[in-house]
């Protein structure tokens, strides 16, 4: 079996090793969305990792997830975005740029006083969310009509097309997290009475049609899917496994003869039956981490890959306290402990100021 420091091709992807960089939410955009030097430093000090995925990025400003959410609407966003990958490439590395959708997830405050909007009439919770005119209670969605699906898909073909134009090697599609595509999944969520919704195979129909658009824009080798089944976070829950499987056979079966760059799966269990079921079905690249609030660590790391659980491992805290992981994995060598605090705030610091086994004087200097 490989190791996590072996190459691997996925799609037309090259990447010098199994550790892939999970997309992270930062928040330290301004509300533009316009990457900043900061961002620039961020991501090219982790270009060791064999995979850079960016953190979610929205196609529209009506679909804003969160606060200091970076965008890939404008052409100010799309030059920022290519600082971010040119430094990323100057440091031998490969990134990818994850379009999302926020679906329900969101709020007037975010999105320019645009309702949020969603397979049908709901919100992630009962409770409020940071916006930037401070915490608001949530609101419904409206429900998507036929000529809101068509511009959605719009929206992710051409942020694909402005990511690779910008110099990502390819584009990670949100479909996981309680986000817009996972809402249509869940029986819950999608409770529609058109194509879209009803039988397993009409909730995965949207999932299927936009993958296959985006990868018709920018080659199916420079399209990934992220998805994380039983999640049940943010109002999308997944409860009934034969409906999961269902479900979640029907999406893959319409998107695994496309020759996707891989198929990335955040699930708690790396271990159980539906891990390697959807591994199988999928029969391409499979990257694969074990859920929110867990530090990935070599141990568990080494278990995936070369136990032959999946191509290659996900990681994300580890990635955000180190970004010399893979070396110091590779050595042996101590690991800096992520800082919960910094996670979400403004600045550098739990951002860039984490420090290097060894500092390289290139990368410090972004």
């Amino acid at each position: 079996m490989p190791t996590l420091f072996d190459p691997l091709t996925v799609g037309d992807l090259e990447l010098r090793n199994r550790v892939a960089m999970a997309p992270l939410t930062r928040s330290r955009a301004e509300e533009d969305g316009v990457p900043t030097d900061l961002h620039v430093k961020y991501y090219a000090q982790r270009a060791g990792a064999g995979l850079v995925v960016t953190e979610g990025v929205f196609p529209a400003f009506t679909n804003r997830a969160f606060v200091g959410q970076p965008g890939i609407v404008t052409d100010e966003q799309q030059a920022g975005w290519k600082r971010v990958a040119d430094a990323v490439h100057q440091h031998g590395g490969t990134i990818v740029m994850q379009i999302m959708h926020a679906g329900h997830v969101t709020h007037p405050g975010l999105t320019r006083g645009a309702q949020p909007e969603a397979p049908g009439a709901t919100k992630p919770h009962n409770g409020q969310i940071r916006t930037y005119d401070g915490k608001q209670d949530a609101v419904e969605a409206r429900a998507l009509t036929g000529e809101d699906l068509a511009r959605v898909k719009d929206e992710f073909v051409t942020a694909a097309r402005r990511a690779v134009d910008a110099g990502m090697d390819g584009v990670e599609l949100h479909n996981a997290n309680g986000y817009l595509l996972h809402e249509f999944l869940s029986p819950v969520t999608n409770q529609r009475t058109d194509e879209y919704g009803g039988s397993p195979e009409a909730r995965a129909k949207f999932g299927i049609e936009l993958v296959h658009a985006v990868a018709a824009e920018i080659g199916a080798g420079r399209t990934a899917l992220r998805i994380s089944p039983e999640h049940n976070i943010q109002g999308v829950p997944e409860t009934d496994r034969a409906d999961v499987l269902a479900t979640y056979g029907a999406l893959i079966e319409g998107i695994k003869d496309l020759g996707l760059a891989y198929l990335s799966v955040l699930y708690a269990d790396i271990d159980g039956d539906l891990v390697a079921e959807l591994r199988n079905r999928f029969g391409g690249a499979f990257f694969l981490n074990s859920g929110f609030g867990v530090t990935t660590g070599r141990a568990e790391a080494e278990h995936v890959v070369e136990d032959g659980v999946a191509d290659a491992v996900v990681v994300g805290r580890a990635l955000i306290a180190n970004p010399d992981l893979v070396t110091r994995w590779r050595d042996g060598l101590p690991e800096n402990e992520p800082n919960p605090k910094t996670f979400y705030t403004p600045g550098p610091r739990g951002y860039t100021d984490y420090p290097f086994a060894t500092e390289p004087a290139e990368v410090a200097s972004v």
